[in-house]
């Protein structure tokens, strides 16, 4: 006797809403973007304000965060910053830092930054939150430091004062930085054309000896969406010898709305990174190529001041030669300051520390997605456990429950 098919009809209608019910608390749970900083220690973070990368035409400048961040966040653990700054603090070097302007009087950057011209005024407060990342002491929270604690800072405009870039200032910044014979200077503006003059400032500022780190691409735009702007090289990430630093989430992908470019040489964390504003003690939220890229020159100064003596074009390849191997090699400054290198061609496998860094993804994103992967398999599994008791349910039933075999009386 065959199944009852109502019965079978039944049975698969249950299973399709056991599994309803399973699937969309697994998946979308991978899936919510950041709202909160990702704390270290892999547990929900703490909200705090934005730090805005540039100001509307009537907006006030960005007014002091009341919130103070509790833990260190995901990022500096990713960099793995304590055991960095046992080798390294970037002392002795100076990082010229092109962007909004840097508050000389912000906390954790007392007595090492040096403004030129207006870039004392920071009515946005982008610069002075990547100053933080780069050479910031952390202040009161000294787990919040920056890559390179000693380094000192060089504050140039390479905007308005509302945070709208331009090409002819940021020339001018670098040949500034050039004067000032800055070991690092990290442009965290990305323009969409090249320009001639900028083309030229780079190209002497390599010559002088300076590291150029720059973004790959422009902050998130706030109005629409990135996936409207075709992919193109921004400027001067794209010039030659520039280290072109990109953003990436907590683990390891660019985020979503992202700006689309080529030739990118490095990702670091550009995402829930927490740092300081001009004004106060309170702590931002940050985000963009421009927070990945003040990551990398921070690691850049740590890495002058391991090695004083090597080149700028030998600098930026220990620090992409040691890079995290991934699709787009992910930023790794310890690596970069305790690696024994080879000669340049040696094998990648060959120049890693005798003890790598074990890098460790703390973010809460990447703890979902495992839950919503043993949520599905858990569900799956159950769901077929479902359909094979009913079926068996219904075969023992139509023999009248005996054995499988026996022959009726």
């Amino acid at each position: 006797m065959s199944p009852n098919p109502r019965g079978v009809a039944r049975l698969l209608s249950g299973a399709g809403l056991a599994a309803a019910l399973v699937l969309p608390v697994a998946y979308p749970a991978a899936a919510q973007p950041l709202q909160r900083v990702p704390a270290a220690d892999g547990k929900k973070g703490q909200e705090l304000p934005g730090m805005p990368s540039a100001l509307d035409a009537e907006a006030a400048c960005t007014p002091a965060s009341r919130a103070e961040a509790r833990k260190q966040d995901w990022s500096r653990q990713r960099l793995d910053l304590d055991r960095l700054h046992g080798q390294s603090t970037g002392a002795g070097t100076t990082v010229a830092l092109i962007d909004t302007g840097v508050a000389t009087g912000a906390a954790g950057l007392d007595g090492r930054v040096t403004v030129r011209g207006a870039a004392g005024d920071d009515c946005v407060g982008h610069g002075t939150f990547l100053a933080g990342l780069i050479a910031g002491t952390g202040g009161d929270s000294p787990r919040l430091a920056g890559v390179a604690p000693a380094a000192k800072i060089l504050a140039l405009r390479g905007t308005d004062p509302r945070g709208q870039a331009g090409a002819d200032l940021v020339t001018a910044a670098v040949r500034e930085a050039t004067a000032a014979r800055a070991d690092v200077i990290a442009v965290a503006v990305a323009l969409p054309r090249r320009d001639a003059a900028l083309t030229r400032a780079v190209a002497d500022a390599r010559r002088a000896g300076a590291v150029v780190v720059a973004a790959a691409t422009p902050d998130p735009p706030s109005r629409g969406s990135a996936d409207e702007i075709p992919v193109r090289t921004y400027w001067p990430a794209g010039e030659p010898g520039v280290l072109s630093v990109a953003d990436m989430l907590p683990g390891g992908l660019r985020p979503d709305g992202a700006l689309r470019t080529d030739g990118i040489d490095l990702v670091a964390p550009g995402a829930g990174v927490v740092s300081g504003g001009p004004r106060g003690d309170g702590h931002y939220l940050g985000e963009g190529a421009s927070v990945a890229a003040a990551y990398a020159a921070g690691a850049v100064a740590a890495v002058r001041a391991a090695y004083p003596g090597e080149a700028p074009d030998d600098v930026v390849r220990r620090v992409t030669a040691t890079a995290y191997p991934a699709d787009i090699p992910q930023l790794d400054p310890y690596a970069a300051v305790t690696t024994i290198l080879g000669a340049p061609g040696a094998q990648a496998g060959a120049e890693r520390a005798a003890e790598p860094v074990a890098l460790r993804d703390t973010s809460s994103a990447d703890r979902a997605t495992s839950r919503a992967a043993l949520f599905v398999l858990l569900g799956s599994a159950g769901v077929l456990a479902v359909l094979w008791a009913g079926f068996a349910f219904s075969r023992a039933r139509a023999r009248g429950w005996r054995p499988a075999g026996a022959s009726g009386t």
